[in-house]
């Protein structure tokens, strides 16, 4: 079609006026070499790739559903531009390549790339690395009221993190879920698992891959709502989880033998505590990567898991995706290529202790990118744990992978190079699970992860928060990240009650955060009690933590403690109704007050609070020596505090008394506490 030479900047030395091309319903752009595709990609939704070189690869691995929901969309090119309307969104594609989303509706801006110079470079930077590789930058308009959220799961402390830069890459504690909701009403997923960072400048957005092929993103325009209901039906739902993942796990590092963990299973019983699942943790192995019980430490799984069934008890299992040298499984995996290969040197990827050896040894790490390897790792699971036992619960820790040192351009998955593929890892690894389990017959697959990346919750994975602190300060930190992780598609998020590193259960300072952390905990979308006491021991398969059961903590914090697990107990029906509609809707259990109330200006800025489904909204306590604590309720509705019965309009911060008994709690109009 014919050009227009005014749609394109004079101001550039060399102005490109590219072609448009329709293709089977998708909006196509060349122009200098570069090819940009633009196609209608589930209601509501726009995906958009860009290649140097060619046209765009279409099998390179990302969140995103092989096959996109259908919708109703069209294409229209016209003299200087090129129009692919999608329901509620629309992109804008200028005859030099410059790509702007818009409300279709209105036609006002949702989102618009922007060049970084008048010359060069432009909003799409691809700088070349070898081989058909390219640092890759995505460049977009920054807006100065725009506020923005997900990215999954940070320690940073910001809800709202405009301003921010933050690496995407998997570590502990750190899940980079490249998913960002806006408050200009748009939702963006940078499709990409490669190694880089998002950069949310007040100069503008920039999205980078340190080595990739192509830039790959989507959008969708609307409210958070319905951004979640969107996203997930392009990445996926989770499945509906078990009843008994809505109750109370019982955790610590750790239980070293089969009848240290059945005592204190039996002691809950015995107490009248309600308790829904117990794990045995890490070294239960022989040897690391054997993922089997060793018989010294575990003689009888079967009478285990037997008595623990009797008692209503959900055994957990921790699996490790590193393999030791003295494993069995080690040479197997690493003559079929099914360990995580290196550019240079062995195929070691972190020092670890083992079972009958001095020293540490260095390890490697199955490659959960291969499918082979994730076959492999799951017929060891059902031989050593499904079958003879029953066992369908797992821990998946250190799933990051846990590398040491971390150098993903040394790595080379079957997937891809590690700089281009790296952060696909614990989505992977929770798929061999799923798919393992799911076709062993079990109908509800759940696996906890210390790391996840987009569409992770397709798999069952449940996400923690790692390895953090034992404050307050670490405790206000968990709300925002657990917000964000929640805005990032994972549904099923909790956190070490009572934090992990360290806590002496016999200091009072420590037992007012612990408090304040297990209410906080029975109001999560799953309670766990974990962490690693005092005293501490070293590293090794010998180590144990301090006591860490409900009664370890005094007799003043026992029968508050108690409480919420009876509270948890009544809620479980609401819990699990939460479950179905992360299920059937992709909206999540712990939602920002923004969710429910985006019409109200000030929930958007609200970073300590947060809502348990839509009826209940949560106000930890999370400072030291608080017992009164002062709470935004969002307009829009009426609210009752769940504890004396006060009703309260919305639209206001009102403060309300907290002894250390109580979570500050109010019900939405019309809800009940023990529904």
């Amino acid at each position: 079609m014919k050009q227009s030479p005014q749609s394109v900047s004079l101001a550039q030395s060399s102005p490109t006026t590219g072609t448009f091309r329709e293709d089977g319903g998708a909006l196509e752009w060349s122009g200098r070499q570069e090819t940009v595709r633009l196609e209608p990609w589930g209601p509501d939704g726009i995906r958009v790739r860009a290649r140097l070189g060619g046209p765009v690869l279409p099998d390179l691995p990302g969140a995103l559903l092989d096959a996109p929901p259908p919708s109703a969309s069209a294409v229209k090119t016209e003299e200087g531009r090129g129009l692919l309307v999608n329901g509620a969104v629309t992109a804008e594609v200028s005859a030099d390549g410059l790509i702007r989303f818009l409300r279709t509706d209105s036609g006002t801006e949702l989102l618009a790339e922007e060049r970084a110079h008048f010359w060069w470079p432009g909003a799409r930077l691809h700088t070349a690395t070898g081989n058909g590789y390219h640092r890759l930058e995505q460049r977009f308009r920054a807006y100065d009221d725009e506020r923005l959220y997900g990215l999954g799961q940070h320690q940073h402390g910001l809800l709202d993190q405009k301003g921010a830069v933050v690496d995407l890459v998997q570590r502990n504690a750190e899940v980079g879920i490249p998913v960002l909701t806006s408050s200009r009403g748009y939702t963006l997923l940078w499709n990409s698992p490669a190694i880089g960072r998002v950069e949310l400048a007040a100069n503008g957005t920039r999205w980078v891959a340190d080595s990739a092929r192509q830039i790959d993103y989507w959008i969708t325009a609307g409210s958070p709502a319905d951004a979640q209901r969107r996203y997930t039906a392009v990445t996926g739902r989770t499945p509906m989880l078990p009843e008994w993942a809505a109750g109370f796990w019982q955790c610590k590092l750790r239980y070293r033998t089969q009848e240290e963990l059945l005592e204190v299973a039996r002691a809950y019983k015995r107490r009248g505590l309600p308790i829904d699942a117990i794990v045995c943790d890490f070294f239960h192995w022989t040897q690391l990567g054997d993922w089997k019980f060793d018989p010294a430490e575990w003689p009888d799984p079967a009478a285990m898991v037997r008595e623990l069934r009797e008692l209503g008890i959900e055994l957990v299992v921790s699996v490790w995706p590193s393999v030791s040298p003295l494993s069995e499984n080690h040479g197997p995996l690493e003559q079929r290529g099914f360990l995580i290969g290196t550019e240079y040197g062995p195929l070691a990827h972190a020092d670890w202790p083992d079972k009958g050896v001095a020293e540490v040894v260095h390890v490697a790490f199955y490659d959960a990118t291969h499918p082979g390897a994730r076959a492999y790792l799951f017929e060891r699971i059902r031989e050593n744990y499904l079958e003879p036992y029953g066992i369908r619960a797992f821990w998946l820790d250190a799933c990051e992978p846990e590398l040491k040192p971390g150098f993903p351009a040394n790595l080379r998955y079957h997937a891809g190079p590690g700089l281009e593929v790296g952060n696909l890892y614990p989505r992977e690894n929770a798929r061999a699970f799923h798919e393992g389990l799911t076709a062993a017959g079990e109908p509800d697959v759940v696996t906890l992860n210390r790391s996840a990346w987009a569409g992770s919750q397709r798999y069952g994975a449940a996400l923690w928060s790692g390895d953090i602190g034992t404050d307050f300060a670490t405790l206000r930190r968990q709300i925002a990240a657990g917000l964000n992780v929640a805005l990032s598609g994972i549904p099923w998020w909790n956190t070490d009650i009572g934090g992990f590193h360290g806590g002496d259960p016999d200091d009072p300072a420590y037992r007012e955060v612990l408090i304040r952390w297990f209410q906080f905990g029975a109001l999560s979308p799953l309670m766990r009690l974990h962490g690693f006491r005092d005293p501490g021991m070293p590293l090794g398969p010998d180590m144990t933590g301090g006591p860490n059961e409900v009664w370890s903590y005094g007799a003043e914090a026992e029968p508050v403690l108690a409480s919420y697990l009876r509270l948890r107990e009544r809620l479980k029906p609401y819990v699990l109704a939460q479950m179905r509609a992360a299920h059937e809707e992709g909206l999540p259990p712990m939602r920002p007050l923004f969710l429910e109330f985006p019409a109200d200006p000030a929930a958007w800025t609200v970073a300590d609070a947060y809502l348990f489904g839509p009826e209940l909204l949560v106000a930890p306590v999370l400072e030291a020596g608080a017992r009164e604590r002062a709470v935004y309720l969002p307009a829009g509705a009426r609210w009752t505090d769940a504890w004396t019965g006060e009703e309260y309009a919305g639209g206001a911060e009102v403060t309300v008394s907290a002894p250390l008994e109580r979570i500050p709690l109010f019900l939405r109009e019309g809800a009940a506490l023990t529904r």
